[in-house]
């Protein structure tokens, strides 16, 4: 047996093939449309994924303020932030972040399901999240995908 064509394919930034891919999240669930676009980011289904590296694609996500959130987390869910003042915790809603900027949900549900690192951080700027159907990406030819195509 020639053990030397059994070689593990690692891959570096140079080596690494990435696409633009557009996806349309109207009438989506968050949190599906989340873990499937954090797979995507990620690159978890390519052939030759590398943990420390950015293997993923670039990803366009528009329609983001047609999202559907199920049961009641429209209103009951909450979003914390705070200052860094005594007294400055402020909770949102889902609701009021989808009247003031609709990307932010979308947002908020992909960068947690990202790695809490630099990776984490190189990963998040290959998103891109519009709130209506138009984007300024046609230059580089998304691939336009559905949910139901990514395991």
């Amino acid at each position: 047996m020639n053990t030397l064509s059994y070689k593990t394919i690692s891959a570096n930034k140079e080596t690494v093939h990435k696409e633009w891919v557009l996806i349309d999240a109207e009438d989506q669930i968050l949190g599906r449309l989340a873990s499937k676009t954090a797979k995507l980011l990620r690159g978890k289904m390519k052939t030759d994924f590398t943990a420390h590296v950015d293997c993923g694609d670039n990803v366009i996500v528009i329609n983001a303020e047609k999202i559907k959130l199920t049961g009641k987390k429209l209103t009951d869910k909450e979003y914390l932030s705070h200052s860094g003042y005594p007294g400055g915790q402020k909770t949102r809603t889902p609701k009021e972040l989808l009247a003031k900027k609709p990307t932010a949900v979308v947002e908020k549900a992909v960068k947690g399901m990202l790695p809490k690192n630099r990776l984490g951080s190189e990963l998040f700027r290959n998103l891109h999240v519009y709130a209506g159907s138009e984007h300024p990406h046609q230059a580089q030819q998304p691939k336009a995908i559905t949910l139901k195509s990514i395991r």
